[in-house]
């Protein structure tokens, strides 16, 4: 089995759909690689990636909104496809499995994998007292 992971950005907000009595979340991930030509002139690339993340935890769909930086992992599929002009192109897609809220448009982070179990710690601030009631991190997403 082959599993790809990537960090990009968002291309634009997720859409939940069902399909067949199951539940997937659609999105887009840009990555935007710079680097210098071989005469020296600074270049850029971008590469997208089709994501389809079929999961019954669909809560996660709200916090995927375009700009926001995220990574994925998943099964990779490239598919080939004719255009309405006649050339061909190709799509590279995702079958997500996991899905980590790292940074973006608004900052913060958090992370959800579709076996429901989360990876997210969080820790008293530094300076309190581990056990009081300031220290208490209140968690208000629904993964």
């Amino acid at each position: 089995m082959i599993r790809l992971q990537a960090i990009g950005n968002l291309g634009r907000d997720a859409l939940l759909k069902q399909v067949n009595g199951r539940n997937v979340i659609n999105f887009s991930v840009a990555h935007t690689e710079r680097y210098r030509d071989s005469g020296g002139n600074q270049q850029e690339r971008t590469t997208w990636l089709d994501c389809s993340y079929w999961t019954d935890r669909t809560a996660v769909a709200q916090y995927l909104k375009k700009g926001k930086q995220i990574y994925v992992e998943g099964t990779p599929d490239v598919r080939s496809f004719t255009r309405a002009d006649g050339t061909s192109g190709t799509v590279l897609s995702l079958r997500v499995t996991q899905v980590h809220l790292i940074g973006g448009a608004d900052g913060g982070g958090d992370s959800h994998e579709s076996s429901g179990q989360s990876r997210t710690e969080t820790s008293p601030a530094p300076g309190v007292a581990s056990g009081t009631a300031d220290s208490e991190v209140a968690d208000d997403l629904p993964f």
